[in-house]
C-alpha cells in the first residue's frame, strides 16, 4: 500500500508533462537541428561515418532530452505543492518528456536501419544504451535545476554540459581517432560511452574486450547510481521547502 502510495503520481506527472510538451512542438522540432545539421555535414564530407553519426546523434537527443528536465522542473515547481510524492515526480516528468520527445529519434533510427540494418542483439544494447544516458541526464538535470533560482542562471551551464558531453567525446565521430592514453577516460563518460558499444556491436568499429566491459561496467553502474541519487534528491528537496 505503501508503495503503490508513493509511486502513484507517476502516470499523472507523466501524462500531463506529455501533453504541454506536445503544445510545444517548436522547441521538439528545434531540439533536432544540432544532430541534423551534423548529419548532413557527415553526409557530404564523411558519408562513410554516417551510420557512426546516426548513432552519435540517438545518443546525443537522449542526452537533450534529460536535460529538459531542468527546465520543466523550475516551470513546474507548483507540483511540489500537491499531495503526490517528489519521486513520482521526478519519473513522472523524466518519463513523459521521454515520450514526447521521441519521435524525432524514431526517424533517425528509420533512417539508420535504411542504411545500416541493425541485428536483434544490437538493437537491445542500443535500447539499452539509450534509456542508460537518459536515465544518467534527467538526474543532472534535475539536481542541477534545484541548485539555481534564476532560470537565465542554468543555461550556460546546460551548454557546458552538453558540450562536455556530447560534442567533444567520441558521440558523433568513431573512438579510434581518440588517442589510446584518452580511450579509458571517453569510455567512462555515458555518451560516448554508449555510442562506443553501439558502435562495436554494430560493427561500424572494433573495440578490444576490455573496453566493452569498461564502457558496459561504467554506463550500467551511472545510470543506476544516477537515478536512484534523483529521487533521493528529490524527496530531499522536497523536505527543504
Amino acid at each position: 500500500m505503501a508503495f503503490g502510495l508513493r509511486w502513484g503520481g507517476t502516470g499523472v506527472f507523466l501524462a500531463t508533462e506529455i501533453r504541454v510538451q506536445f503544445h510545444e512542438w517548436l522547441a521538439i522540432v528545434t531540439g533536432t537541428l544540432t544532430p541534423g545539421a551534423l548529419l548532413i555535414f557527415v553526409a557530404v564530407l564523411a558519408p562513410q561515418l554516417i551510420a557512426v553519426t546516426l548513432i552519435g546523434s540517438l545518443v546525443y537527443s537522449m542526452f537533450l532530452i534529460g536535460q529538459r528536465v531542468r527546465i520543466d522542473h523550475k516551470l513546474n515547481e507548483l507540483y511540489h505543492a500537491s499531495p503526490l510524492s517528489p519521486e513520482a515526480y521526478f519519473v513522472g516528468i523524466a518519463g513523459g518528456m521521454l515520450v514526447a520527445y521521441l519521435p524525432p529519434s524514431l526517424f533517425v533510427l528509420a533512417i539508420l536501419e535504411i542504411l545500416h540494418p541493425l541485428s536483434i542483439l544490437a538493437w537491445l544494447v542500443l535500447a539499452a544504451c539509450l534509456l542508460a544516458v537518459w536515465a544518467v541526464s534527467s538526474t543532472i538535470g534535475y539536481v542541477v535545476s534545484t541548485l539555481f533560482k534564476d532560470m537565465k542562471t542554468i543555461w550556460p551551464y546546460s551548454a557546458l554540459l552538453t558540450n562536455l558531453f556530447g560534442i567533444v567525446p567520441p558521440v558523433f565521430y568513431p573512438i579510434r581517432f581518440v588517442p589510446t592514453e584518452w580511450r579509458s577516460v571517453v569510455l567512462l563518460l555515458p555518451t560516448s560511452g554508449a555510442a562506443v558499444l553501439v558502435n562495436g556491436v554494430a560493427g561500424l568499429e572494433t573495440i578490444s574486450g576490455n573496453e566493452a566491459i569498461l564502457a558496459a561496467a561504467a554506463l550500467a553502474l551511472e545510470s543506476v547510481v544516477m537515478f536512484v541519487f534523483g529521487i533521493y534528491w528529490a524527496r530531499r528537496m522536497a523536505r527543504e521547502r
